[in-house]
């Protein structure tokens, strides 16, 4: 079986997994049982061959607890950022669920002994409260103790039959953590499709993802450090590192998050791609009001795919127009709208050399009033490099044809591109689809800033701010029509052509009737 037919069959085996074992429980709320069993079997064979360091006569889980010496285990917590008994391992507690009649507070002490193994160690925050979503005593899983052991047991027995291939044959950092990180995502984009509008506030499609990522990190061979403000599950983060492997990427990966469950996913995920913990710095709060990382910033990269439209305090808030993130604008976002105060907070943590790109509701682009003004601060100051429209319908949970706003500081011209790829999808049943020929005719004329009819156009400054700085691309590229070009002298040349022709067959017939006439008189 090839690897693409290893992936397509354990996708599709670990989705009905999915919705078997979850029985009458909506699969939004059941995620986190799924999401976290995956996550609780990578840690366990990761853990493993860490300390089998390859060793094949060396079987860890088949060893006492109490051989684990302290100078081991402190030696793992430092590398790993957590430890993990034998008796605590997955594989262990898989094969006996199913007749483990306290398999809930089993796993419940596990995942609490894995948390606070990190306790006082550089990893203690990273760890911390990883399984809080993972709640063994729910009724979610069932009314009585039994039930939720049955369901439970059923979880895991589906993640430990799912083929992931071992450490060992794959090599540590091999195509078994790919497979572990793609099963991950697979999951949490079914369960995004398939979760409404809630959908895509913790998802970005994976296609949007690389084209935001490389308009990010185009031109850069290196960069310190990558940020998401609004990070979801992390998928944008983990999007640039597929896309630029061969980037260094120093310093790592950092995202805030305000949601709790969606916080945990996204640092899950990050272990799950095989990005450990001292290279990634995923915070849980409000970005708007409890930014994180000001000491951290300035960052390379960043990407974001922020909430369209939110409320937020705004002028509520006298403070807030002292904010060094706000207050170069003079204004701040409308308290209804919150899509320019996060544009800002990104332009704010953004290096001399980096790139922003972010997903933008369409109305923040030809609004008055604060936005208009917030407009006219990024155009004067030269920080707007780009604005992209998409199609329509290719985010989950919603409909809306999104613009993505690149930023920049180290422009070499006055002038701001536009790119209208509104045209650039694939129709599918649910929603449409960005190809990777689509993101690659984006980027070279992203690269380029040619003009290109109907398509491209990189327009004077003095264009736009006369145009009271209207950032909509439909006002500087024409849309291509296309209408059947019609020609009239042609159409008009034929229809006189087909009126003589019903005229000379309206005489033959009246010829043919007056022939039959006259022999009917005759006879």
């Amino acid at each position: 079986m090839t690897s693409i037919q290893q992936r397509a069959e354990l996708q599709r085996r670990i989705w009905q997994i999915a919705n078997e074992v979850r029985g009458a429980v909506d699969g939004w709320d059941f995620k986190q049982y799924v999401l976290g069993s995956l996550f609780y079997r990578f840690i366990s064979e990761n853990f493993s061959a860490y300390i089998e360091g390859g060793d094949d006569s060396i079987k860890y889980a088949e060893l006492s607890d109490s051989v684990i010496t302290p100078d081991i285990k402190d030696d793992a917590i430092k590398t790993k950022g957590y430890y993990i008994k034998p008796s605590q391992l997955f594989v262990n507690v898989a094969a006996k669920a199913s007749t483990n009649e306290s398999l809930n507070t089993d796993l419940a002490k596990i995942f609490a002994d894995i948390e606070a193994s990190a306790s006082g160690y550089p990893s203690e925050q990273d760890i911390k409260g990883l399984f809080a979503d993972f709640d063994t005593t729910s009724n979610r899983l069932g009314n009585t103790v039994r039930d939720k052991n049955t369901r439970l047991a059923a979880v895991l027995k589906g993640v430990a039959d799912l083929d992931f291939g071992n450490f060992e044959d794959s090599g540590f950092e091999g195509h078994q953590i790919d497979l572990f990180g793609d099963a991950y995502e697979f999951l949490i984009s079914n369960y995004a499709a398939n979760a409404g509008k809630s959908g895509g506030e913790f998802f970005t499609p994976q296609q949007v993802s690389k084209l935001i990522a490389r308009l990010a990190m185009h031109g850069q061979t290196s960069i310190n450090k990558i940020y998401d403000p609004a990070c979801g599950s992390g998928s944008l983060l983990l999007q640039a590192k597929k896309q630029f492997d061969d980037h260094i990427i120093e310093d790592g990966f950092f995202g805030q998050e305000l949601n709790h469950t969606t916080y945990n996913l996204a640092r899950m995920n990050m272990f799950l791609h095989n990005v450990n913990y001292d290279k990634f710095n995923i915070q849980l709060g409000d970005t708007l009001i409890e930014p994180h990382f000001g000491d951290d910033k300035p960052f390379d990269a960043i990407v974001s795919n922020p909430p369209y439209s939110v409320k937020w305090k705004g002028s509520d808030d006298p403070t807030l127009i002292n904010d060094d993130r706000f207050a170069p604008a003079g204004v701040l976002a409308p308290k209804s709208k919150a899509d320019f105060a996060f544009v800002l907070h990104a332009l704010s943590y953004l290096s001399a050399k980096g790139r922003a790109a972010i997903v933008c509701f369409p109305g923040i682009f030809y609004r008055g009033g604060a936005e208009q003004k917030i407009r006219q601060y990024l155009v004067d100051n030269n920080y707007v490099e780009t604005v992209i429209s998409l199609a329509s319908n290719l985010f989950y949970g919603t409909t809306i044809a999104v613009n993505i706003l690149v930023l920049s500081k180290h422009k070499t011209d006055t002038t701001t591109q536009f790119i209208d790829a509104s045209g650039l999808f694939k129709k599918e049943t649910n929603n449409n689809l960005l190809l990777d020929g689509h993101i690659d005719q984006i980027m070279t004329v992203f690269d380029s800033k040619a003009n290109v009819d109907h398509f491209a156009q990189s327009v004077p400054f003095e264009k736009v701010a006369a145009n009271d700085y209207n950032l909509s691309v439909s006002s500087y590229i024409d849309a291509k029509d296309n209408r059947e070009v019609v020609n009239i002298a042609q159409v008009n040349a034929e229809l006189k052509a087909t009126v003589t022709r019903i005229n000379q067959l309206r005489k033959e017939i009246d010829a043919i009737v007056a022939e039959i006439e006259g022999e009917e008189l005759d006879a």
